[in-house]
């Protein structure tokens, strides 16, 4: 049938309303802090077979109608946890995925899907994100394809054994009803849509949405992938065993307005858990939102461009892990994943490419006993630097992941035995840029009740990279200042390591990269820069050859144009990257 552009535009506006409904709705209603404060779960809505119209990570549904075998019906919620079974669509099995098939007049016309991050699913380590684990099998409880109503009837016996398998029930418990809301919330929107245009009308604005983006994907494609192969590699510092750096390269080019994307030359899965379940279409919509943010933010996400892209992802990589390796800090490779596609697609157009971000998911797990013997459970994703970009410096202590937020200090301080003595930018972490890169985090924790903590972090070895003659990023590090006053440094991937009351960490995440020459920034900026504490006067002079008055911080213009020229000279032409120096070997690197 034929749809009018006016209906069309009411219909995809009230599908983005209900994704953020949906997040509404979970983020309300949640108990843990890290999707109720953090935000850390992604909706999305799909049409009758399961491509995604509107969303965030790509659709997984398809695969699982495929595979599924015993019945779809109205009422009926379906919930799994394990990567291996639903082919990496959620990369870890802390991330408990819910999809609800939504029926219309007893026909199923949409699916409602929504994960988020629960705290604990068992293990040896309290949070269930080991860093030296070598199988899944010692990660925690693997919850495949289930009926968890059938029908709208709970199963009660399946619910219980998984609650029963975790260190925090209760707020499992909350946060899994609160997914279950948010899909419910879809399903009710999506009828109500059927009610209001009629189910034809509504199937066929699905078919319209998914076949404009795919219209408006082979435009970018033509126009911004090269037909000549281009190639980047990054590494993934360890892999929390002691072994690495681990490579991982891609090779992009494309024939027509078809793209391929090819991770031939990666490395070999790793013994550690750092292994990155790469879905095939969730990475097709990382190339979608990667090309839509850059050329053209108007596109609809959604998986309507998904024939336009071929992937190859060798079995046995660290992108393509045989069943049973560990993925539990799968989140490494993830982050790094968008620095190697930004570096191979700045090959080809590197004034419209950023630097390096600070290429990880940084946590800090703590958990104890509090004051009054009641088991407690804290994980909190901290932040780094965001690149230099073509439109202007990276942010500085930011998430790389959209709509994610900060565990505010209040909400830390009132449900946590802890007190944070100090959270900022942290200083000269930024690549120097003419657009710099984003700062790092730095923030001070001090224990208040003896317990364990575990921190997950990467770019400790490796530096954030520039282009364009921007400078990388500093590296993460992490301090454990003991009440006596002895400090350790830790390793960025390590699990229970016991801490006292009066104990102190300094959480140092890494900088983006910078993006062009840092001699071509407006030494006025640079000044303001050292008056917002972002750049030290030293690091003023050296990296962007701005000479600053010792007291009054004026510019010295004189002294800043002599520099400057002194720099150019011993500097030499600008490269396309710069990289600091590759982690050395350690361990072993491949199995």
């Amino acid at each position: 049938m034929n749809l009018d552009k006016i209906t069309l535009d009411i219909i995809e506006n009230a599908l983005r309303n209900t994704r953020n409904e949906m997040d509404a709705v979970l983020f309300r209603s949640a108990m843990s802090p890290v999707i109720r404060e953090q935000h850390d779960g992604f909706p999305m809505i799909c049409d009758p077979q399961g491509h995604m119209v509107v969303g965030q990570f790509g659709s997984y549904i398809s695969g699982f109608i495929k595979s599924w075998q015993r019945g779809i019906n109205e009422g009926d919620v379906f919930l799994t946890s394990d990567p291996y079974k639903c082919g990496g669509a959620i990369s870890h099995i802390n991330d408990w995925m819910v999809l609800i098939p939504i029926f219309y007049q007893g026909e199923l016309v949409a699916w409602a899907s929504q994960f988020g991050h629960t705290l604990d699913i068992g293990g040896p380590v309290a949070g269930s994100l080991p860093t030296d684990a070598t199988t899944i099998f010692g990660e925690g409880t693997r919850i495949p394809p289930i009926k968890l109503y059938d029908g709208g009837k709970l199963n009660q016996d399946a619910l219980d054994i998984i609650l029963n398998n975790s260190r925090t029930p209760v707020m499992n418990y909350f946060d899994l009803m609160a997914i279950i809301a948010a899909c419910r919330t879809a399903d009710k929107r999506i009828r109500e849509l059927c009610d209001r245009f009629g189910k034809a009308t509504m199937l066929t604005a699905f078919t319209a949405l998914l076949e404009r983006t795919h219209r408006a994907m082979s435009h970018l494609i033509e126009q911004h992938l090269p037909e000549t192969p281009v190639s980047f590699e990054d590494f993934v510092d360890d892999d929390g065993r002691g072994n690495g750096p681990y490579k991982m390269k891609l090779t992009l080019w494309r024939e027509g307005d078809k793209a391929f994307f090819d991770w031939a030359g990666t490395d070999p899965q790793a013994p550690g858990p750092i292994n990155f379940f790469l879905n095939e279409e969730m990475f097709k919509m990382f190339i979608g939102v990667y090309l839509i943010m850059v050329f053209d933010p108007q596109i609809l996400f959604n998986d309507g461009f998904y024939p336009l892209i071929e992937v190859r992802i060798p079995a046995g990589s660290l992108l393509q892990p045989k069943f049973p390796a560990a993925l539990g800090c799968r989140t490494h490779a993830l982050a790094r994943l968008f620095d190697v596609l930004g570096g191979a697609l700045g090959r080809q157009a590197p004034e419209l490419s950023t630097a390096a971000g600070y290429g990880t998911s940084p946590y800090l797990l703590y958990n104890g006993e509090d004051r009054d013997g009641e088991f407690f459970h804290l994980m909190e994703i901290t932040y780094g630097g965001i690149p230099g970009r073509p439109i202007g410096d990276g942010m500085d202590a930011h998430s790389w992941w959209p709509m994610f937020e900060n565990i505010p200090t209040e909400y830390l301080e009132t449900y946590y035995p802890l007190t944070i003595e100090s959270y900022g930018s942290r200083i000269d972490t930024g690549g120097a840029g003419l657009h710099r890169g984003g700062n790092g985090v730095e923030k001070v924790y001090r224990f208040e009740v003896d317990g364990s903590i575990s921190i997950h972090d990467d770019r400790e070895r490796s530096q954030p990279w520039g282009i364009l003659g921007g400078l990388p990023g500093a590296c993460s590090e992490k301090i454990l200042i003991r009440k006596d006053g002895t400090q350790e440094r830790l390793p960025s991937k390590i699990s229970n390591i016991p801490v006292l009351a009066g104990d102190k960490l300094v959480y140092r995440t890494a900088g983006g990269g910078g993006w062009k020459d840092p001699l071509e920034r407006a030494p006025a900026e640079v000044r303001q820069d050292v008056l917002r504490q972002l750049v030290s006067r030293e690091r003023a002079r050296t990296d962007y050859g701005v000479v600053l008055d010792e007291e009054t911080l004026e510019i010295d213009e004189v002294q800043t144009t002599t520099l400057r020229a002194e720099l150019r000279a011993q500097r030499g032409p600008v490269e396309i990257f710069t990289f600091g120096p590759t982690p050395a070997l350690m361990g072993v690197c491949a199995v």
